[in-house]
Order: structure tokens, then C-alpha cells, then sequence
């Protein structure tokens, strides 16, 4: 039996009909569009995941190539690893463990190159603070003392102070600049506690080139 709607009903039924002729569409649209939102950030976080998950399991190829020596293979896993996944700290931790390997078979170009991608790629200071430091050293080897000291002037974190100055201490004991040596040596002993063995080496460092560390913190 049909439904007979009074006036009142009419007239209700008239206005939704004129909201939805007028407003519909757009609402139709604007909930596809959250919808979608939503699924793509689903969909991104999923791939964020997968991206992760894949990260983990190259950097573990590394370890397990470098752990062998199998140096050849550590560069190839390495490329696809900075290749296909630069912005995670997978990548960044693959090219220190790399470089490690590098060096321990004096391959200083190699290692070199992989600490320069995560000076100039890796965002994160520690991690740049890290690789300058190894940098450095890696380059001292190759006798390449200017470049050394370039790197140890960039930028460090403050609670890298005293590493950084006790490293650029030896580059200029290297270079027979003994003055410039002993005065970084002297920031690096006054920046470390008094409690850590790592003072004593420095202070051992001062004693032989003169620089008397104890004579002076108790002056």
C-alpha cells in the first residue's frame, strides 16, 4: 500500500532532496578523498615496513661478506644497500662497517670513499662525527695530513671535543709542528675526566713531547 506523506514530510523530503542536489557530490568526493588518505597512509606505512625489513637484511649481508673478508662482495652489497635504501640508518651503519673492513685490509681508498658517504649523506651528526674521525685516520695512512686536518675542523658535537683534538694533536706531531701538537693535547687532557684511562694516554702524549700536563693543572 503506498505511503501517503502530509505536507510536513513533503516538504522535508523537498529540502534533502535540494541539499543533495546541491551539496552530494562534493560529499561523495570528500569522503573518497578521506578514504583514500587513508589507504595510501596505510599503504605508505606498509611500504615503510617492507623498506625496514629489507634495510635490516642487507646490512646483516655486510656483516656476514666483511666478517669473511669477502671484500668484493661487501662493495657490491654496500652500493645497492646506499642505492636502494640511502635515508635509513642501515645504510649508514653498512658503510662503517665497511670501511672497518677496508682498512683492516689497508684498502684506504675503499675505505675512505665509504666514510665520505656518510660525512656528506648520513644527516645524523653522531654518525658524521663518527665517520669524520675515522676519515681522518684512514687518510693519515695514505700520509695525507692536510686533508686529515681539514676533516677534523668540520663540525663535531661538543662531547666530541677532546677526541677531535687529541686526534688532530697526532696529525700535527706528524707533521713535526710540536707546539700546535702539545696545545691540543692540553684541550683534549682539560676536556676529559679525571677518571677515565683515556686521560692518561693523552697525558703520556704531553710528557713526551715536553708538555709537562701534570705541572700545568696543578699550576
Amino acid at each position: 500500500m503506498a505511503h501517503h506523506f502530509d505536507l510536513e514530510e513533503q516538504e522535508q523530503i523537498a529540502q534533502f532532496k535540494h541539499f543533495w542536489d546541491t551539496w552530494g557530490s562534493l560529499i561523495t568526493w570528500a569522503v573518497i578523498v578521506v578514504m583514500g588518505s587513508l589507504a595510501a597512509w596505510n599503504g605508505y606505512r606498509y611500504w615503510q615496513g617492507r623498506q625496514a625489513q629489507q634495510a635490516v637484511a642487507m646490512l646483516d649481508a655486510v656483516q656476514v661478506a666483511a666478517q669473511a673478508g669477502e671484500l668484493d662482495r661487501v662493495q657490491q652489497i654496500l652500493g645497492d644497500l646506499r642505492g636502494d635504501y640511502p635515508r635509513t640508518a642501515q645504510a649508514r651503519q653498512g658503510a662503517l662497517v665497511a670501511a672497518q673492513a677496508f682498512a683492516k685490509a689497508q684498502r684506504w681508498k675503499d675505505a675512505q670513499a665509504a666514510l665520505r658517504w656518510v660525512v656528506d649523506k648520513a644527516g645524523d651528526e653522531g654518525y658524521v662525527a663518527l665517520a669524520r674521525l675515522r676519515l681522518a685516520a684512514a687518510l693519515v695512512q695514505e700520509k695525507d695530513y692536510d686533508q686529515a686536518l681539514v676533516e677534523l675542523s668540520g663540525s663535531f658535537p661538543p662531547e666530541f671535543a677532546a677526541v677531535v683534538a687529541d686526534q688532530t694533536g697526532d696529525v700535527l706531531q706528524l707533521q713535526g709542528k710540536t707546539a700546535e701538537a702539545i696545545a691540543q693535547y692540553r684541550r683534549a687532557y682539560d676536556a676529559l675526566g679525571e677518571q677515565l684511562a683515556y686521560r692518561q694516554i693523552v697525558e703520556a702524549k704531553l710528557d713526551a713531547l715536553g708538555g709537562n700536563a701534570a705541572a700545568k693543572e696543578g699550576a
